[in-house]
């Protein structure tokens, strides 16, 4: 329309409602989008291109690490077996934290979210620890409420069924508010962490089901 009906009234010519058009100020302009090749172009290609995520895959030498580790532990159950009568209670407790970061390391490894940019560095290694904590207290949570909570120094059904889904729902949590694995894999995350540790006790000879090894 030409600009010198800008700001003016009159009749629209179909339904002869009184229309004011706009003034020249009050105008939108659309701009026409830039031309292939032209630098606006290439900077709003640049702003919009994704941005690259790194991968985190387990190495060769991780693996190796890995395996070096398991041996070790290995070894150091089947001393505590041969070479000591009962394993002190004190001595179950270190080995339960020492053991943690490992695991829960490796288990974010191989059961993280894939769609999300994995921790690394000091980020990752706070996290790790915070839950490794956790795991560990678990274990002293089955040891020792028995005896001082309940009085008892021989689990039975009962008991089991009192505390184990506590510390499941507990451990799942952990890796969930630490290493943004969902609850499920939460779950299996902190079962993992269990079940070593729970084979490592039998290889090692200590009694899970009976009364706290004394200190």
């Amino acid at each position: 329309m030409s600009e010198k009906f800008a700001g003016k009234q009159g009749p629209c010519p179909k339904c002869q409602t009184v229309i004011t058009i706009p003034k020249l100020e009050e105008q939108v302009v659309v701009h026409a989008p830039p031309a292939e090749g032209t630098k606006r172009a290439a900077v709003d290609q640049k702003a919009f291109k994704p941005i690259a995520r790194k991968e985190t895959k387990v190495s060769a030498l991780m693996m190796v690490a890995i395996g070096a580790g398991i041996m070790l532990v290995l070894g150091v159950a089947l001393t505590l077996r041969f070479g000591l009568e009962d394993v002190p209670a004190g001595l179950l407790g270190v080995c339960a934290c020492l053991l943690a970061p490992p695991l829960v390391w490796s288990g974010y490894a191989f059961l993280r979210d894939d769609e999300l940019e994995a921790y690394r560095g000091n980020a990752l290694a706070l996290r790790v620890a915070i839950c490794s904590v956790v795991y560990a207290l678990m274990w002293g949570v089955y040891a020792w409420v028995p005896s001082l909570v309940l009085g008892v120094n021989q689990l039975e059904l009962f008991h089991f069924l009192l505390l184990i889904p506590p510390i499941f729902v507990v451990g799942a949590l952990a890796p969930l508010s630490t290493l943004d694995l969902d609850f499920g894999t939460g779950l299996i995350h902190f079962a993992w962490y269990v079940l070593i540790t729970m084979v490592l006790c039998f290889i090692a000879g200590v009694d899970l089901v009976g009364a706290p090894p004394a200190q």
